[in-house]
């Protein structure tokens, strides 16, 4: 890991690097023995201590900056924010590998297209309201293209699905017997 401490109206002292350096070891962690630089900028504005973090790597930036009356917590704050930036990044990271690897698992190549199988892909929510056999028919009617309607029965109470035969002039119910 390579880190710089820089100040800016205030002295980076042994003690601040020593304690900067000890701390940024949580984020040795996350990343396997990868290049890890870091820019640490201190600096002290009215009664205020600034701690501004930097962490490159893999490609990644990512950046805490903290305002406190004591710099050791302002230090602290900063690596708190860093460590669930890096978590985040990480969570994500894996959850798309994951994904992307079921994808490909339940996908099928024909023609060069790829083709999902066994999948729901489609989810539609409406509400049941109760209605009688007759209004059901006139509302699946209505909406053209649909071939069937859900619906609660106003006489039984029960909830049953009315559907187009492919006569498409007459109509079927299916009812539950319990």
């Amino acid at each position: 890991m390579n880190i710089v401490i820089t100040g800016k109206d205030l002295k980076a002292t042994e003690a601040i690097k020593e304690y900067a350096n000890k701390k940024l070891e949580r984020i040795e962690k996350y990343f396997d023995g990868e290049e890890i630089n870091v820019a640490v900028k201190i600096k002290s504005e009215k009664s205020s201590q600034i701690a501004e973090m930097q962490v490159n790597v893999k490609g990644y930036s990512i950046r805490a900056v903290t305002e406190t009356k004591d710099l050791y917590a302002s230090i602290d704050k900063d690596i708190d924010i860093l460590e669930g930036q890096i978590r985040k990044i990480k969570t994500k990271k894996e959850k798309m590998n994951k994904e992307e690897s079921i994808r490909l698992k339940e996908t099928n190549t024909a023609n060069g297209e790829v083709v999902v199988e066994n999948e729901v892909i489609k989810t539609l929510y409406y509400d049941i309201k109760p209605i009688s056999v007759e209004d059901a028919k006139l509302k699946l009617d209505e909406k053209v293209g649909n071939i069937f309607l859900t619906f609660v029965n106003i006489d039984t109470g029960k909830v049953n699905v009315i559907f187009k035969l492919k006569d498409s002039n007459n109509y079927g119910v299916v009812e539950p017997e319990v």
